[in-house]
């Protein structure tokens, strides 16, 4: 399942979920975090993360689709990119579940 999303929307409840079970994995989310620094080959994402070429590819396939990142291929190599879109709508998701009912931006109000 890929999401089609516009960076200043929200996401559905369902995509939210999927996103959330994408980095609620340890290894996928020092992917993001890997690919924060810009686009980078999967031979480096080996070799930074010490994982097997099958495990890289299967980390890499849930993060496909859920649309958390885009990939190009160039000759035998194939290069991994963040999905600006589907990061600010996840990031406004998470703003408007925190702020929900306040106009403040950073509110989140716990009652004891």
């Amino acid at each position: 399942m890929s999401i089609n999303i516009n960076p200043d929307t929200t996401l559905s409840d369902p995509d939210v979920a999927l996103v959330c079970r994408a980095l609620g994995e340890e290894t996928r989310l020092k992917i993001v975090r890997l690919l924060l620094a810009g686009e980078a080959c999967a031979c480096t994402l080996l070799a930074d993360l010490s994982v097997t070429q099958p495990t890289l590819s299967h980390h890499m396939k849930v993060l496909s689709e859920c649309s958390l990142v885009v990939s190009r291929k160039d000759g035998k190599w194939t290069y991994y990119s963040l999905d600006c879109a589907t990061l600010g709508a996840f990031r406004n998701t998470i703003d408007s579940l925190l702020c929900a009912g306040n106009s403040a931006k950073g509110c989140v109000r716990c009652s004891q």
